[in-house]
């Protein structure tokens, strides 16, 4: 473990999301993605009167984030697992604001031994550890069609049957052991161009299917529309359009007045059907300056949503 002076994970958007909580007054605060408290420690800071629920799969992510919060003990709960299903647990009558960062840990990214990296020598790509399927059983288990869907769906590439089909032709005369091996494996059909790499929307289909990541934030959408938090603001950062057309529609859907159908003539179920509003009709993203500071924060969008209480229309 690092010593806990040295932050290992850059938060994204920091400035803009302690300030899009600028109007919760008390209760709890869920960092549903804790990862290293980045953003969770700073909230914790500027709001001295909340209760911080951190939720994450990762245990070394929650191993220190509890030495990083330690000077806040009493205020602090932390649990393992997904957001999911630990959110299933908490009482939702005293919560004032959720946050979630759907991106992947600078450190998970950048250590060899987490099998994120292209060049790792080993290939895993799972978020918990503990989690039974690997990048690793993907790759050389998941039938030819089902790895063009995944590349097709969650990367929206273009070659993704001519990648599924040289995946699946070349585990028959081995085991596909590493990321740098498959990462070969994709550049051998894929060309090179631009100043990302060319197996980058390949490893990014297999790590959403790997964490079942936009099925995670479907379910906490889900979550979020049955138990209507009262005037709780909801904060959520994506990082590629799959994740950020999920989060805009049902923003968008909770925002609707009106539900009638679009043909009829006047409206007749009353609308007051909205659970909210939309803080932000357009996503928040990084400044020039942090992104030259941190690259990785030039794809985040942030979102916020703010539930209506029992007496607002």
């Amino acid at each position: 473990m690092k010593s806990i002076d040295i932050v290992p994970h850059i938060p994204v958007l920091l400035d803009e999301v302690v300030n899009g909580f600028k109007d919760i007054k008390d209760g709890s605060f869920i960092d549903c993605t804790l990862g290293y408290a980045g953003h969770s420690y700073h909230m914790l800071k500027n709001y001295p009167h909340i209760n911080l629920i951190g939720i994450d799969r990762d245990d070394e992510a929650l191993t220190f984030s509890q030495k990083r919060l330690e000077e806040f003990k009493d205020r602090v709960t932390l649990l393992k697992g997904s957001f999911s299903e630990r959110l299933k647990d908490i009482d939702f009558n005293r919560v004032s604001g959720l946050l979630a960062d759907f991106g992947v840990s600078s450190l998970q990214l950048d250590k060899a031994d987490r099998g994120f990296r292209f060049d790792s020598k080993i290939l895993d790509m799972r978020m918990d550890q503990s989690s039974p399927i690997s990048a690793k059983d993907i790759v050389n288990s998941y039938p030819q069609v089902e790895l063009e869907r995944i590349f097709k769906e969650y990367g929206e590439t273009r070659e993704h049957k001519r990648v599924a089909k040289e995946i699946v032709k070349y585990r028959q005369n081995k085991t596909i052991e590493s990321n740098l091996e498959l990462a070969n494996i994709i550049t051998n059909v894929v060309k090179k161009g631009g100043k990302i790499h060319p197996a980058t929307l390949y490893f990014q289909a297999i790590r959403i299917e790997v964490n079942s990541e936009l099925d995670e934030i479907n379910k906490l959408l889900d979550i979020l529309e049955l138990k209507k938090p009262k005037g709780a603001i909801v904060g959520l950062i994506t990082f590629h359009s799959l994740e950020d057309r999920l989060v805009k529609k049902r923003f968008k859907k909770w925002s609707k007045k009106c539900i009638c159908p679009p043909d009829i003539m006047r409206c007749s179920c009353g609308n007051n059907n909205n659970l909210g509003i939309e803080l932000n009709k357009k996503p928040i993203i990084a400044t020039k300056e942090e992104i030259k500071q941190n690259p990785r924060s030039r794809s985040a969008k942030l979102r916020f949503f703010k539930f209506k209480e029992d007496d607002e229309v």
